[in-house]
């Protein structure tokens, strides 16, 4: 039997998941800082998005609704405990070119996860408070908060580096 709706569904989710890898990718990779993790952690999110596209109610929703998809891998990934920090690979000389700002890195990683995600959707993804809000199943104020509390935290943290 043919679902023209779900069809149409999937063919969405495809095509975001296709135009939009890189950006799942570096959201992933600001997390676990590897790539084969990274890779795994978006295979598995793009893999959800697909088998669940006939959840998806409205489809000028699925941008977010991924989002939401990748993020809850991502902290799912977190939470067994498999994440590797940046000090425990051990940042050989060579390999601290590929990082623009490893303290900016360092800060971000110790912050809470949502408020980090708050910071990399806004100023990364560059996505409005409502698309934030939506991904992270939060009120719009909720978001703005963890955001400029979270910018409070960097500026603090970074300022500490620097001296």
């Amino acid at each position: 039997m043919f679902f023209p709706e779900k069809n149409k569904n999937l063919q969405k989710i495809e095509q975001l998941l296709l135009e939009n890898y890189n950006s799942y990718y570096r959201l992933a990779y600001s997390y676990v800082h590897n790539e084969a993790d990274a890779f795994d952690i978006v295979q598995t999110g793009a893999c959800k998005a697909i088998s669940n596209s006939s959840s998806l109610k409205k489809k000028e929703f699925a941008a977010t609704w991924i989002y939401r998809i990748m993020l809850n891998e991502i902290f799912r990934f977190i939470q067994q405990g498999t994440c590797i920090s940046l000090d425990e690979i051990g940042m050989e000389e060579g390999k601290k070119d590929q990082y623009e700002d490893i303290d900016l890195k360092r800060a971000l990683d110790n912050m809470q996860p949502k408020d980090k995600a708050v910071i990399e959707l806004k100023y990364f993804e560059e996505l409005t408070f409502e698309e934030i809000a939506e991904i992270l199943e939060e009120n719009i104020n909720t978001i703005k908060s963890r955001l400029y509390r979270g910018l409070k935290k960097l500026k603090l943290e970074l300022s500490d580096t620097s001296q």
